[in-house]
């Protein structure tokens, strides 16, 4: 046995025995500890911001995309924005001792369904410094223990991080291994985490589809899947054009780097003669359209969309439109090349907006609203540990109730069966 697999059997004991003591605090003691990472995210904010200074510059010496750069960077509204997540965490009921259920038999028994702790996660995730943070806050307030793998572009960030994360969560009294950081980079690391079913109760990956492919396949651990956003907004011929513009640009350009930004525009043909004016604002700040050949024929600079375009998730500043034979063409497109995470339409249709919702099975469905909403603060979980686009035990944003499962308790005065 070599260091790197004695390393993470230890991480995988201790986060098991962390994880039975978890399940003895209290939501006080647990929210102290996210009080106490406020005010250390606070203090450390200089020693954050150096340490991500320096995973950035030895990304750009990587010559990493700009996508992946965006996602990289930490600035001090990137740490407000840690410690707002924080603050809804802490305002978040406690998922755990929930009575789910309750009813009795005609024998006596009495039944209870009750919320409990998943037990260890193992959440793997490229460069994206914010899920160190995220991920230990949903993972403690859920009750559970955790060890992460962040990427190695994000190694010196996510470890000055976790000392924070540690300290605060040590000063509350919560178990000393409920966040634990593998501390090596090596893919050998990964290659073991995922085989410790002993240890470890599910895996999270969070990344590019290369990683969850990979995750998916070498794991003998259940794993919550967040596969790539490849996701759409189509405009119906009852659209409102004035909400289509603002929620078509928003939809790609607020962050084009995210999982919920949209990568595909899809147009009902009966308004074809609307496209331009849909995609201006796009065009003004330079955003590269590929389109269908009615598209590219609008305008000079618009590329002609390869049959890859439809299922690639551009994570930048380019989107590919296509005009489609009402909602039924959209419903078609949507259902051949989605990655099942999000999607949008315009329309001030209800009955067109019902087909769209039945005939889509996707993770996330929005009406006049942006791609980008596909978001577990924007749903009030406070934060997220990644978006599933699985179906079995937890779909969409995974907040703190999607980090338990349950037990049965049956009571009763004797009785036996016959």
């Amino acid at each position: 046995m070599n260091n790197i697999e004695k390393e993470i059997i230890s991480l995988g004991i201790n986060a098991k025995k962390a994880s039975l003591e978890m399940r003895l605090c209290k939501t006080n003691e647990k929210n102290q500890a996210l009080n106490n990472l406020i005010k250390n995210l606070n203090l450390n904010r200089e020693h954050i911001l150096n340490a991500n200074l320096i995973d950035l510059e030895n990304g750009r010496k990587k010559l990493l995309s700009n996508p992946i750069i965006n996602r990289l960077t930490l600035k001090n509204d990137s740490i407000d924005n840690l410690i707002k997540s924080i603050e809804d965490i802490i305002l978040i009921p406690d998922p755990i001792g929930v009575l789910l259920e309750e009813w009795e038999r005609p024998n006596g028994l009495k039944f209870n369904k009750i919320s409990t702790p998943l037990g260890v996660l193992g959440v793997i995730y490229e460069s994206r410094p914010n899920v160190t943070v995220d991920a230990s806050c949903l993972s403690i307030k859920s009750g559970n223990s955790i060890i992460l793998r962040g990427g190695s572009d994000s190694f010196f960030t996510s470890k000055e991080l976790v000392n924070n994360i540690t300290k605060s969560f040590e000063e509350a009294g919560l178990p000393k291994f409920c966040v634990q950081m593998i501390n090596t980079p090596e893919r050998e690391a990964v290659d073991k985490l995922l085989q410790m079913n002993d240890y470890v109760d599910v895996i999270i990956p969070r990344g590019g589809k290369g990683l969850i492919e990979k995750v998916n396949k070498a794991s003998k651990i259940p794993v919550i899947k967040h596969l790539d956003g490849i996701c759409h907004v189509y405009v119906d011929k009852e659209a409102d054009l004035e909400i289509a513009k603002k929620i078509v640009y928003n939809s790609k350009m607020r962050r084009p780097e995210i999982c919920g930004a949209a990568e595909t525009i899809l147009i009902d043909e009966k308004i074809k003669d609307k496209s331009l004016e849909i995609l201006n604002p796009l065009k003004k700040i330079n955003c590269e359209i590929r389109g269908d050949e009615y598209i590219k024929s609008l305008d000079k600079n618009f590329k002609t969309a390869k049959i890859e375009d439809w299922s690639l998730e551009y994570l930048d500043k380019i989107i590919s439109v296509k005009i489609v034979s009402g909602v039924e063409g959209a419903i078609n497109h949507i259902n051949k090349f989605s990655s099942g995470h999000t999607e949008a339409i315009i329309t001030n249709n209800d009955e067109t907006f019902q087909k769209f919702y039945n005939m889509i099975d996707s993770a996330i469905i929005l009406k006049n609203a942006s791609t980008q909403f596909a978001d577990g603060g924007e749903f009030g979980f406070g934060a997220e540990i990644g978006i599933s686009t699985d179906k079995i035990h937890v779909r969409g944003p995974v907040g703190t109730k999607h980090l338990t499962t349950f037990k049965y308790v049956v009571r009763g005065n004797g009785q036996e069966r016959p």
